[in-house]
């Protein structure tokens, strides 16, 4: 597990930039992005970290434990502590404003580290992957009960064949420990999209974006996910006209605008406080 987390570090150092070619300055502004799943820095959310980097702003375009490359090689726990380490990397860059942001799968793990950690706002992109739902307990349940049993039985670190479940590609096989399975996967863990925006932090604002050509089961749930966050005055639904791929690209203007808002408010609970860590 050590190599895993050294590895990991690593690749959050490498995702890190500051463009010196800033073309509208957004001094001490610093963004973590996160992909969503089987994706990559590289591809949907790539445009937007370009856009972002070009107005000035501090970005962490970071890959997670959900990649393609990847497959959930570490645990929930070592993916918050990735996204604490982007953060610290950040802000010993200069940012002193810190915003967490994330596409699908990665939308909704930005809602549940909103949750436990200080930032100063959560970018949700078509949020996705609800463990939760009932969709994902009917596809999943064998998978999620073999885990639990293999973890009573003290196997929890013998890599094993599980599934993963996704709309448009439906079951796929995913090969990772049991203890690690669950903590992703658990209905009731950290990746239950109801639960993450109920226990959102209400000193957090968010912007929630909810794409208008965004897939048929995220559309009927956008309304409600969006009404239970707890209220605040900078928090925002914004529903671009784009598909749930093409989301990050096409919410690029808005994001820069919120998170240059935001960033400029000041936030008297925040103050005083590491920007990373619990509050």
């Amino acid at each position: 597990m050590r190599i895993c987390i050294t590895l990991a570090l690593a690749v959050i150092a490498a995702g890190i930039s500051h463009s010196s070619a800033a073309q509208t300055p957004a001094p001490g502004i610093g963004i973590v992005i996160m992909h969503g799943k089987g994706g990559s820095p590289t591809r949907y959310v790539s445009s937007l970290a370009s856009s972002l980097e070009e107005k000035g702003y501090l970005v962490a375009n970071l890959e997670m434990p959900w990649s393609g490359r990847r497959v959930y090689d570490v645990n929930v726990s070592v993916a918050e502590k990735e996204v604490e380490s982007a953060l610290g990397i950040l802000r010993s860059k200069g940012a002193k404003k810190l915003f967490v942001a994330g596409h699908s799968q990665g939308g909704l793990f930005a809602l549940y580290f909103g949750g436990k950690y200080v930032v100063d706002g959560v970018t949700a992109i078509a949020p996705g992957g609800d463990v939760g739902n009932s969709t994902f307990r009917e596809k999943l349940g064998e998978s999620v009960a073999l885990a639990r049993k293999l973890i009573a039985e003290g196997k929890g670190d013998e890599k094993t064949k599980f599934y993963d479940y996704e709309g448009t590609k439906g079951i796929t096989p995913v090969t990772t420990t049991p203890a690690i399975y669950f903590s992703w996967f658990d209905p009731d863990g950290a990746m239950n999209q109801t639960m993450a925006v109920k226990t959102m932090s209400p000193r957090v604002p968010v912007l929630y974006i909810g794409p208008k050509g965004d897939y048929p089961g995220l559309r009927k749930v956008k309304e409600s996910m969006f009404s239970a966050l707890p209220s605040n005055s900078l928090t925002k639904l914004y529903e671009p006209d784009s598909s749930h791929l093409n989301a990050p690209s096409g919410s690029r203007d808005e994001i820069a605008r919120w998170i240059t808002e935001v960033g400029s408010r000041v936030n008297p609970t925040l103050q005083g406080t590491p920007a990373s860590g619990h509050p």
